[in-house]
């Protein structure tokens, strides 16, 4: 009987939970999930006979050499820090290891020796990075195998809210994944290449260069760019390329008001404000703002900024309850920390919530002195806040590809992301079985 060892029950880990139980009665496989909270663990296994809940603690050394030695393959859901320290446990045993998170430079310094001893360390096999992955680099192997050449290459993920008439959310977005990633994305310096010229765009600049991009049957939505799509140069082998742009979805108006935030100062994690637990929503924001004890709060941001005291991002601040004279609730934070702490109140999704992920990418290719376009896009919504889109994408390709290693069918071994037809063609492959399907389209420009 083989043995899969699960690092952590969270939000992210449902569907990867359920779908390795689902599939290890027919496999002869045990499920083992480990957690910190054992509660958690045990409500994710529930009573399958195949599943077996236990404690886990990462920092406790002989215990994770104990359950680790124990599997056959290893899935990391824990944060990507504990991952190189799993990764040379699964070293000293012999044992697969599977994640959803970046390759670090810690995880590659790990390839020889997994490849000495017969390894698979697959990363990066989640949604953004994982289908992402899969999903361009199919489109992207296909272009080139037919002998064309690839022009520009763009790549957009949402975590969104599936559209609810009923919602009166005018962001049209909760949480749906990391608050925090959410609150300090886009810090440092984009950097891209549009029309065969480098360009850059410095963090507070970020949110108020948006692209619209318009997805038949479901809208439009704005996009802005993610921190670094040079690295893509060597990952999908794209030097020489024209156009390379990879970035995050938001619903039309996000961006600008988002931008407040910036301008404030409120995204900023580097110190800790003072007098934080007797602090106010209001007094939060107007500790940003100049000394005028005649004019109010809201008429000195509105000026501030620039902003119609009336218009649509000023609504989206009092919809969150910036204004209010409510408790911060925290006894001490930096501002970055005290604005996701106010968001969860607002942005946290409730039993009943559907989530929803959008993807698109743009593929530009010269085919007879035609420059052709494919425009590829998948949409899903999530269940509930339990079964959500988020957490399918995400854990859906881990189980996918746990299975095929276990069944034989994937030989590469070394520390790898899933960009060969190897591993995108099978997992793709079931995805689409599941519902998870890419619409292309073809145009000539």
């Amino acid at each position: 009987m083989d043995r899969i060892l699960i690092l952590g029950a969270g939000r992210s880990a449902t569907s990867l939970i359920k779908y390795l139980l689902e599939a290890s009665v027919s496999n002869d496989w045990q499920v083992i999930v480990a957690d910190y909270a054992l509660q958690l663990a045990e409500e994710k296994v529930g009573n399958h006979p195949k599943g077996k809940a236990i404690a886990f603690n990462i920092n406790k050394e002989e215990e994770r050499d104990t359950v680790i030695q124990e599997a056959d393959v290893v899935i990391s859901m824990l944060p990507a820090r504990f991952h190189p320290i799993v990764a040379e446990a699964c070293l000293m045993f012999g044992k697969h290891l599977i994640t959803a998170s970046y390759v670090s430079d810690d995880m590659r310094s790990f390839d020889e020796q997994a490849k000495e001893k017969g390894l698979l360390f697959l990363n990066e096999c989640g949604l953004d990075p994982g289908i992402d992955h899969m999903s361009a680099k199919k489109v992207i192997d296909d272009i080139r195998g037919r002998g064309f050449e690839l022009r520009a290459f763009e790549s957009f993920t949402g975590g969104l809210l599936a559209p609810d008439p009923s919602d009166d959310n005018p962001w049209e977005y909760k949480f749906t994944w990391n608050p925090r990633n959410v609150v300090l994305a886009g810090q440092g310096t984009v950097k891209f290449i549009q029309e065969g010229r480098y360009k850059y765009i410095p963090y507070h600049k970020l949110f108020r260069r948006t692209e619209m991009i318009h997805i038949p049957g479901h809208g439009y939505f704005e996009g802005y760019a993610n921190r670094d799509s040079l690295m893509y140069l060597d990952v999908y082998g794209l030097q020489g390329i024209q156009t390379l742009y990879r970035g995050t979805l938001r619903r039309p108006g996000f961006c600008k008001a988002w931008d407040i935030f910036i301008q404030l100062g409120a995204t900023d994690d580097s110190y800790m404000l003072e007098g934080v637990n007797t602090m106010t929503h209001r007094q939060f924001i107007n500790s940003f703002l100049s000394y005028n004890p005649a004019d109010s709060v809201e008429l000195k941001l509105a000026h501030y900024l620039g902003l119609d005291i009336d218009g649509p991002e000023m609504h989206k601040l009092r919809w969150l309850g910036l204004f209010n004279e409510e408790p911060v609730g925290l006894q001490k934070g930096s501002p970055a920390q005290i604005l996701e702490h106010i968001l969860k109140k607002k942005w946290t999704i409730g039993p009943d919530v559907k989530d929803q992920i959008v993807m698109w990418h743009l593929f530009d290719y010269e085919e007879a002195g035609q420059v052709k376009r494919v425009r590829s896009a998948m949409v899903t919504n999530g269940d509930d806040a339990v079964d959500t889109a988020m957490a399918k994408t995400v854990g859906l390709p881990l189980g996918i590809a746990t299975k095929l290693l276990l069944q034989g069918k994937i030989e590469a071994r070394g520390v790898q992301i899933p960009i060969i037809p190897e591993f995108y063609n099978p997992i793709l492959s079931e995805l689409g079985e599941l519902g998870f399907h890419f619409i292309e389209e073809e145009v000539v420009l």
